[in-house]
């Protein structure tokens, strides 16, 4: 699934080169997620101010609203003069007078969702509930230790749920984990000050690597020029199972938490 560095990713690989162009058409595919919430037309004429990103969230700035994708599990998006007809997994295409930016999305989980404003309650529900921006001034340490400390569950469950921070992912989450020195199933409120003050450091360390990296490529993700992404290749523990820890040698674990695969040094990462 594209996490936050992939969705950053896709938005530097883009972001300039759409700002500024007019809406030629909107032709949606297949439906996907959630509905369109207008009718394509409606969207016929209208300026692209500028693309930012919430969490996993791609916000395309409208004169007339706000367009909000997600990428799901499998989406990527392109941008190009490419002139070629939609393909069987293409199912929204923005045709601009500066190029096509067309989703791609063989499972279909994504969505594109129009809103007037991110007021709307359309965008608050998409965007309402979601925690730090982990790569912005916004990620406040002292709000990170007070929100660790109040939660029971296992450090790496908090780390995924996205309410405490959003964008750490499974193999972002595993990856800072380690170079905190904290196990994943540590409970997050019996975590120290000190040791939360390494998380949030390395948190925001893993995550500005894997932008300047391209993203994680792990399947078939690439941004909007068709790069793949490089992180994957310098993981320390994430899909290293059996295999020699990088600092110590001991054999990396790997334990299931929920619906994903944990993996840890037992050696250099405690409880």
């Amino acid at each position: 699934m594209p996490e936050l560095p992939e969705v950053e990713v896709t938005r530097l690989s883009f972001g300039d080169r759409i700002a500024g162009a007019l809406v030629i058409s909107v032709v949606m595919g297949k439906p996907l997620r959630w509905p369109l919430g207008c009718a394509p037309s409606d969207l016929t004429g209208s300026l692209v101010r500028a693309v930012r990103r919430r969490g996993k969230y791609l916000l395309l700035d409208l004169d007339c609203g706000v367009l909000l994708i997600h990428l799901g599990m499998s989406g990527s998006l392109t941008f190009s003069r490419d002139d070629r007809a939609p393909g069987k997994h293409d199912h929204f295409d923005l045709l601009t007078t500066y190029g096509r930016l067309r989703l791609h999305d063989p499972r279909r989980f994504g969505a594109v969702v129009f809103a007037t404003s991110q007021d709307d309650p359309r965008a608050q529900k998409l965007l309402g509930k979601l925690g730090m921006e982990p790569l912005s001034a916004d990620f406040d340490l002292a709000l990170f230790q007070a929100s660790l400390k109040s939660r029971k569950s296992a450090i790496k469950q908090v780390l995924l749920g996205g309410e405490v921070v959003v964008g750490v992912g499974n193999i972002y989450a595993c990856e800072a984990l380690f170079l905190a020195g904290i196990r994943p199933t540590a409970r997050a409120s019996r975590l120290s000050r000190p040791r939360i003050a390494s998380l949030w450091h390395t948190v925001r360390a893993v995550l500005s690597r894997a932008v300047e990296k391209g993203g994680s490529t792990l399947r078939d993700f690439s941004n909007a020029n068709g790069d793949s992404g490089y992180f994957q290749l310098e993981a320390n523990v994430y899909g290293r199972s059996g295999m020699p820890c990088k600092v110590c040698g001991t054999n990396i674990k790997s334990i299931r938490q929920g619906q994903r695969s944990s993996f840890f040094c037992a050696k250099c990462q405690r409880n």
